[in-house]
C-alpha cells in the first residue's frame, strides 16, 4: 500500500529543503522525495570550495533553514544538520517517473515501481538535469564534459570553459586559481557583455585576467571540436587553439516533457517520423497537465502569485519556476507551504522592497496588481510570468510622466530601455514635427543596441508611466526570455527600415516585411550573397560591416565597403537579375534578412520607395560598368587597390567610423600630428604615428577607430564610455582607471596614464626656453613638477576626434604635408575613386 502525505516535495535543492523544513516546523505530514543519495544536489554539483553567494543582499531570508554567504562545503553541513535536527521527512535514492491524479489525491510513481500518494505537490526539480548541449562538429567527443566536481583534478591541461554565467566564469576562475597546476584556462563568451552574471563574480574573472592566470574571449563561439583542437568563430573570423578539455556551461532548460505530463490527461496522437511515415503515440491532451508560457525551450510554467501551476493542487518553486538565486529558492519553499497551509495573507519577502518602488505612482495598486499591470500591458513584459516580474522590477525603476515633461534630450549620454506602460510619447524630429510611440511600445533601443548618444528628444505626449530598464537588466532579459528579444529585434529592425526607406512608409506598409524578416549572425569572412546565384533576399546591416567583391579576370576585385545601416541586394528583386557581385562580411556582423518576394510586393505598391531603390541600384550598376570598363586599362591598379583595401578590413576598418590613415608618400616624420594631439589634450596624446601596421604607402596608425559598436564600452563599470552626436567615442571624467577599455580593445589604441603637470605656454618655450616645448612632455620633467605629495590616478586615454575643438581633429590640421586624413571608411574605400585618380 503506498504511503500517503498532505505535502510530498519533489527535489531537496534549496527551495525543496525550504518548504519541508517548514512543513517540519509546522507538524504538517510530509515527504522529501530525491534521486539522488544526499541532500540538495545542485549544491552538491558546485565545485569544490566554491564560494556560494547570498544574493540578492537586499531581500531578506525567510526559511527555517540558515543560510549565509560561505563555502559549498559549509552550507551543505548546515542543510544536512539541521534537515536532522527539524526531523524532515527525506527519501532518498527515489527517482520520480509520473504523477498523476487530482488535488487531494495525487499519485506519484518511482522508478523502483512503489508508489507516494500526496494531495498536494511541489515541484522544485530544477532544471541543472537538462543541460543545453555543444551542437556543433565534435561535440559529442568525450573531453566535452558539462560538470566541474573538483577543479584540482586537473593538472596541465589546455581547458576551455564555453559560457560566461555564473557557473562558466567559477568553473574557469577555480581551474585557474592554483598556478601549480598549469593549466591554461580560456573562457568563451558569445557576446560582448556579461549580463547573466553577478557582478562578484565577473570582477573576479577579469581580476584573474589581469593577473594573467586566464584568458577571456568575447565574441566568440565553437565552431568545430576535434581531439586535441577546437575551431572558433572570433569576431575577426576562425581561430584553431589547443584544447585537452572543454567544460560546456551554456545554461540549462526545464525537463518540459515530464513536467507538461504532471496531471495531464493523454490520448492517441499522430506523429510523422523523419522518413514521413506516421505513428500513433500517446501524448498529452491539450489543456490539462503543466502549461508553459510560450513554446520556447528556455519558457517556465504558468503560475500563480503563490506558484500554483495550472494544475490545481500541484506548485513550482525554486529555478523550475524562474527564480534561480538561493535566497528566493528559500522564501518560496517557506511560502508555498505557508499558503497550502491556509496562511493566504502572507506576503512575499521582497513586498517591502517592491512597494517601494511603486510608492510614488499616482494610482493605489498591490504590488502584485502593479506587477499585472506592467507585464500585461508592455509588450516585451508579456511573457514574463509574476514571478519573474518580481525579480525583473528589483533591477527596473517606474515613474509618472506629466504631459509635455520630457523624458530625455537628444544627445545625453544613457542606454537604458524604455517601455511604456501606459500614455505614449512624442519623438521630436528636427523639422519641429513629431512620432507619436504607443501604449505597450519601447523607445531607447539604439543606446542600448549600439550605445550611441540619445538620438532625439523625448517627451511625454500625455500622462503616462513608463518602466526605465537599466543596460544590464534589458540584456538579461533578452538573454533569458526569447519573447522579450522578439520583441525588441521586432520593433529596432521596423524602426531600422523606416529610417532607412523612408518614402512615406509607415509600420503597416511594413508589416509582411517585418513578419518574415531574419535576424541573422554572420562570420567574418563568410558571404551572404554570393556572385551568379539566382536567389532574391535583401540584407540590411544591423551590426559590423561587409565588402563587396566581384570576380574579374579569376580574381576578387574589391569594389566597395558596407558599415552598419547600409542594405544590399536590390538589384535582384528589381530586375530579377543574378547577382552581380559578393558580398561578405568583413568582420563579424549582424544582418536582417528581408524576403526578397515580401520586399517585391512592397515595392510594386509603393512607387516613392521603387524609385529610390533604383536609384541606390542604377549607383551599383554604374560601379560595376566602370570596373568591367576599365580592368584591361589598369588592371595593375585595380589589383594594388584591391589589395590596400583588404589590408585596411583586416586592420579594422571594417567596425570603424572615423579612422586616421597617413599617407607615408607625404610623411616627413616631424611628429606634428602627435604633439597637436597631446597640447590639445592636457599634454597626453591619443596617437603613435610610428606603431600600426603599413601597407603599400598606407600606414594606419595607433589612434582610435570609433567602432560602431565600441568593444571598449562592453565593460566599463562607472559607464563613462558614450558616444557624441558626430559618431565619437570618448571617455568623460567619471572614468576609475580600471582599465577594462584598454584590455577589450582590439587595436591597442586606448592607454592608461596619469595627466602630466601644466607646461608653460608656447611663447614661454620659444623666447625664454620654459618647459618642454610642445607636445607631450616626457616622463622625467612631469615627475620633477609633479605637485609634492599629491599621487594622481592614471586613466583611460584614447582619441575624441577632438570633439568640442573648433576646426575639427587637431593631428590633421598640423600636418604640414597633408598626409594625415580621418575618413569614414565607406566614402575611402570605394574601387570608384580609382576614375577620379584619388585612390
Amino acid at each position: 500500500m503506498a504511503d500517503a502525505f498532505r505535502i510530498a516535495i519533489v527535489g531537496s535543492g534549496p527551495a525543496g529543503l525550504s518548504a519541508a523544513g517548514r512543513a517540519a516546523q509546522l507538524g504538517l505530514s510530509h515527504v522529501l522525495i530525491e534521486k539522488t543519495d544526499h541532500l540538495s544536489d545542485t549544491i552538491f554539483k558546485y565545485q569544490k570550495g566554491k564560494h556560494v553567494m547570498a544574493t540578492p543582499s537586499q531581500l531578506v531570508l525567510r526559511s527555517d533553514m540558515d543560510f549565509e554567504a560561505g563555502k559549498r562545503e559549509k552550507v551543505l553541513g548546515t542543510w544536512d544538520e539541521q534537515a536532522a535536527g527539524q526531523k524532515v521527512n527525506v527519501r532518498l535514492n527515489a527517482e520520480v517517473t509520473a504523477i498523476t491524479g487530482t488535488r487531494g489525491d495525487f499519485t506519484i510513481k518511482l522508478k523502483d515501481k512503489s508508489e507516494i500518494k500526496a494531495e498536494y505537490v511541489i515541484l522544485s526539480i530544477g532544471t541543472q538535469g537538462n543541460p543545453n548541449l555543444l551542437r556543433v562538429p565534435g561535440g559529442d567527443l568525450p573531453h566535452v564534459q558539462y560538470q566541474l566536481d573538483d577543479p584540482g583534478e586537473y593538472v596541465d591541461e589546455h581547458i576551455l570553459v564555453i559560457g560566461a554565467g555564473d557557473a562558466g566564469i567559477e568553473n574557469a576562475v577555480g581551474l585557474a586559481t592554483d598556478p601549480a597546476q598549469r593549466n591554461v584556462v580560456t573562457i568563451l563568451n558569445r557576446t560582448a557583455d556579461f549580463s547573466r552574471a553577478k557582478d562578484a563574480n565577473v570582477k573576479g574573472l577579469f581580476a584573474m585576467r589581469d593577473a594573467g592566470r586566464l584568458t577571456v574571449m568575447a565574441e566568440t563561439a565553437p565552431n568545430k571540436v576535434e581531439t586535441g583542437f577546437v575551431t572558433l568563430d572570433t569576431r575577426d573570423g576562425e581561430a584553431r587553439i589547443r584544447c585537452d578539455r572543454i567544460i560546456a556551461r551554456m545554461g540549462s532548460a526545464a525537463p518540459r516533457g515530464f513536467v507538461e505530463a504532471c496531471g495531464a490527461e493523454f490520448e492517441d496522437q499522430e506523429v510523422k517520423g523523419r522518413d514521413g511515415t506516421v505513428s500513433i503515440k500517446k501524448g498529452v491532451k491539450k489543456g490539462t497537465g503543466i502549461e508553459f508560457s510560450s513554446p520556447d525551450r528556455e519558457a517556465y510554467p504558468k503560475l500563480s502569485p503563490q506558484f500554483e501551476s495550472t494544475v490545481p493542487g500541484i506548485f513550482v518553486i525554486g529555478a523550475l519556476a524562474g527564480y534561480p538565486l538561493i535566497k528566493h529558492c528559500m522564501n518560496q519553499g517557506y511560502d508555498v507551504v505557508e499558503f497550502i497551509n491556509g496562511n493566504t495573507s502572507l506576503k512575499p519577502a521582497d513586498e517591502p522592497i517592491l512597494e517601494d518602488r511603486f510608492k510614488n505612482m499616482p494610482r493605489k495598486r498591490s504590488v502584485d496588481e502593479w506587477l499585472a499591470f506592467l507585464s500585461g500591458n508592455v509588450e516585451i513584459l508579456n511573457g514574463l510570468s509574476p514571478l519573474q516580474m518580481r525579480e525583473f522590477m528589483l533591477d527596473s525603476d517606474v515613474r509618472a510622466y506629466r504631459i509635455g515633461e520630457t523624458v530625455f534630450e537628444k544627445d545625453e549620454p544613457g542606454s537604458s530601455l524604455f517601455a511604456i506602460a501606459s500614455g505614449s510619447v512624442e519623438v521630436s524630429l528636427p523639422n519641429g514635427a513629431g512620432i507619436r510611440i504607443p501604449r505597450g511600445s519601447i523607445f531607447g533601443e539604439v543606446g542600448l543596441i549600439s550605445g550611441r548618444r540619445r538620438g532625439a528628444t523625448i517627451r511625454a505626449a500625455e500622462d503616462s508611466i513608463l518602466v526605465e530598464i537599466s543596460r544590464t537588466a534589458a540584456l538579461k532579459l533578452m538573454a533569458q526570455v526569447p519573447s522579450a528579444k522578439r520583441v525588441v529585434n521586432r520593433i529596432s529592425t521596423e524602426r531600422q527600415l523606416l529610417q532607412m526607406f523612408g518614402s512615406g512608409l509607415t509600420p503597416d506598409d511594413l508589416r509582411e516585411v517585418t513578419d518574415t524578416a531574419e535576424i541573422m549572425t554572420v562570420k567574418a569572412g563568410q558571404a551572404i550573397i554570393k556572385e551568379n546565384d539566382a536567389d532574391n533576399d535583401i540584407y540590411v546591416i544591423r551590426v559590423g560591416s561587409m565588402v563587396v567583391e566581384k570576380a574579374i579576370g579569376g580574381k576578387p576585385v574589391f569594389l566597395s565597403y558596407l558599415p552598419a545601416g547600409s542594405y544590399v541586394g536590390e538589384m535582384a528583386v528589381i530586375d530579377g537579375s543574378k547577382r552581380s557581385a559578393t558580398v561578405r562580411a568583413a568582420i563579424k556582423s549582424e544582418v536582417i534578412k528581408l524576403n526578397g518576394d515580401a520586399f517585391k510586393r512592397l515595392l510594386d505598391g509603393k512607387p516613392d520607395l521603387f524609385e529610390k531603390a533604383k536609384k541606390d541600384m542604377a549607383g551599383r550598376q554604374d560601379l560595376n560598368a566602370f570596373v568591367e570598363a576599365k580592368k584591361d586599362s589598369f588592371s595593375t591598379v585595380v589589383d594594388m587597390y584591391s589589395s590596400v583595401a583588404n589590408f585596411l578590413v583586416d586592420n579594422g576598418i571594417g567596425e570603424a567610423t572615423d579612422v586616421l590613415l597617413i599617407d607615408e608618400n607625404l610623411c616627413v616624420g616631424c611628429d606634428n600630428c602627435e604633439k597637436a594631439c597631446a597640447d590639445s589634450h592636457e599634454g597626453l596624446s591619443r596617437l603613435d604615428r610610428e606603431a600600426g601596421r603599413t601597407y603599400a604607402h598606407l600606414h594606419v596608425p595607433t589612434s582610435c577607430r570609433h567602432c560602431e559598436h565600441p568593444h571598449c564600452m562592453a565593460d566599463c563599470p562607472p559607464n563613462a564610455i558614450h558616444r557624441g552626436p558626430d559618431g565619437e567615442v570618448f571617455i568623460d571624467d567619471t572614468c576609475i582607471g580600471c582599465g577594462n577599455c584598454q584590455r577589450n580593445c582590439p587595436y591597442g589604441v586606448i592607454r592608461m596614464d596619469k595627466v602630466p603637470p601644466k607646461k608653460p605656454g608656447l611663447l614661454s618655450w620659444l623666447f625664454f626656453g620654459m618647459g618642454p616645448g610642445p607636445g607631450e612632455p616626457d616622463k622625467k620633467w612631469s615627475y620633477k613638477h609633479a605637485d609634492p605629495g599629491v599621487e594622481k590616478p592614471k586613466k583611460a586615454i584614447k582619441c575624441d576626434m577632438c570633439s568640442g575643438i573648433e576646426g575639427g581633429p587637431a593631428c590633421v590640421r598640423a600636418c604640414p604635408t597633408g598626409a594625415a586624413i580621418r575618413v569614414s571608411p565607406e566614402r575611402f574605400l570605394t574601387v570608384s575613386k580609382l576614375e577620379k585618380g584619388d585612390a
